[in-house]
């Protein structure tokens, strides 16, 4: 009987309250080799963490970056969440999970594990349990049994 392959760990990270050098520096310890994108709008106006960027600054560092916007939270669900209602929040983001575009950016994501890629989640929530990503996660975890770390960049 043939062994699965062990997959490596799939990171999620938060840039709330950090610089983009620590975000960097968390990423290149863990030796994630594609950073994964999961803002809905991948703008901030936080300096170095826009799209554009943030792209540019992983490629420097030998970081891939994709940008998955359909696993991102719905502007309802956005709403919620700034107005600290996590129930709203939860329930709006796992009916949004539901769909076929979020569901095909979830199996593009879960293939990308599959090949055995280090790859990082990122949103803005430095709490992993304030974030989407976690639930994002937890769907990959059953799919693919991968362990889930979660990276914490250092306070700026």
């Amino acid at each position: 009987m043939k062994t699965p392959k062990r997959l490596p760990p799939l990171f999620t990270i938060g840039y709330e309250q950090a610089k983009p050098a620590a975000v960097l520096e968390e990423l290149t310890r863990a030796g994630v080799a594609l950073l994964v994108d999961i803002r809905a709008v991948a703008a901030s106006r936080r300096p170095g963490f826009s799209k554009r960027q943030l792209a540019a600054s992983l490629d420097e560092a030998g970081i891939g970056y994709l940008h998955l916007q359909k696993l991102g939270t719905p502007a309802q669900g956005r709403q919620a969440a700034r107005a600290g209602d996590l129930d709203t929040l939860w329930r709006i983001y796992d009916e949004h999970m539901q769909s076929e575009e979020a569901q095909a950016a979830l199996a593009e994501l879960v293939g990308l594990i599959r090949e055995g890629r280090r790859i990082c989640l990122l949103c803005y929530e430095r709490d992993p349990g304030h974030c989407h990503r976690s639930r994002i996660a937890a769907l990959v975890r059953k799919r693919t049994r991968s362990t889930i770390e979660n990276l914490i960049p250092p306070l700026f």
